[in-house]
């Protein structure tokens, strides 16, 4: 097993009319067109291909597609925001298993922000949410650092946009677990003192929302490319962690959540259990986010 991944931040990468841009165009091609090859000299038998928010939500998605369509022959399948986040859910269900109960997840990409709560396989309840840390850095950060009133501002908007959907996740039933998944969930949990990836998967790692707050008030102050500096933060993921971390602070504020357990199983591996639990073949899963 191998494990190939490239950072193409689509969400950042989109202009103002809604179009993902030339440049975010030409890396998803030649991205594809990279892990296409990686799968066929891997010997691999089949290739599953996957666009989340960033495609699904862009207005020229057609065009884009019929690019790589073109360009690579590899047919992108775009995920809903709902199968997104009930694929995520199947993930961290399957990683903690009946024992965990009831289970609240969070998950944030570079363009939505996920919201799941069940007590089964597939959940009661789930939310797909214009709320990425991408999106939202491109359309309310875009000053480095950024300043102490937009920050502001940001949180108020946050908080009115997950009232309706806090609303109905509580009224499903109170969860035994929240959990938090996604690169973002991971990077934020070692800012406050979680072990370090290299510690392996099964290391309890958690976010606690008083950890969360002072980490914010920390790094909104500096620049992307002090942040990039930071243990836990990629170069990559640098520009974006400040709306990340005010996404995640708003959504366990909304929840009720002190403290989220942090799962390293998220959409790659419920797309992986997914087509397991149909058909046993080894096969590459590839996600544009």
């Amino acid at each position: 097993m191998s494990s190939t991944k490239a950072a193409l931040r689509l969400a950042e990468n989109t202009d103002g009319r809604g179009d993902i841009t030339v440049f975010g165009a030409d890396r998803l091609v030649a991205t594809v067109n990279d892990f296409s090859g990686i799968a066929r000299s891997s010997g691999c038998g089949e290739l599953m291909a996957f666009a989340t928010s960033a495609v699904r939500d862009a207005t020229n998605s057609e065009a884009v597609l019929s690019r790589v369509r073109s360009e690579t022959g590899v047919n992108l399948e775009v995920l809903s925001g709902v199968d997104e986040a009930r694929l995520t859910f199947l993930a961290v269900r399957r990683w903690y298993g009946w024992s965990a109960g009831r289970i609240l997840n969070l998950d944030i990409g570079g363009g939505s922000l996920e919201l799941t709560c069940g007590g089964d396989e597939d959940p009661d309840v789930a939310f797909s949410l214009q709320l990425g840390a991408g999106r939202l850095t491109r359309d309310w950060l875009q000053e480095d650092p950024p300043g102490k009133r937009r920050v502001a501002v940001l949180r108020d908007w946050l908080d009115a946009e997950l009232s309706g959907p806090a609303k109905q996740l509580r009224a499903s039933g109170a969860a035994d677990l929240c959990v938090g998944t996604s690169k973002t969930f991971r990077s934020l949990a070692r800012l406050t003192g979680a072990a370090p990836s290299g510690a392996g998967p099964r290391v309890k790692r958690t976010l606690t929302a008083s950890g969360l707050r002072q980490l914010i008030a920390f790094i909104s102050r500096m620049t992307a490319s002090d942040r990039a500096e930071l243990e836990g933060v990629s170069s990559d993921r640098a520009q974006q962690i400040v709306a990340g971390a005010l996404v995640a602070e708003a959504s366990m504020r909304a929840l009720g959540i002190d403290t989220l357990e942090i799962c390293p199983w998220a959409l790659r591996e419920g797309l992986i259990l997914r087509k397991l639990d149909t058909d046993m073949g080894g096969e590459l899963v590839v996600s544009a986010r």
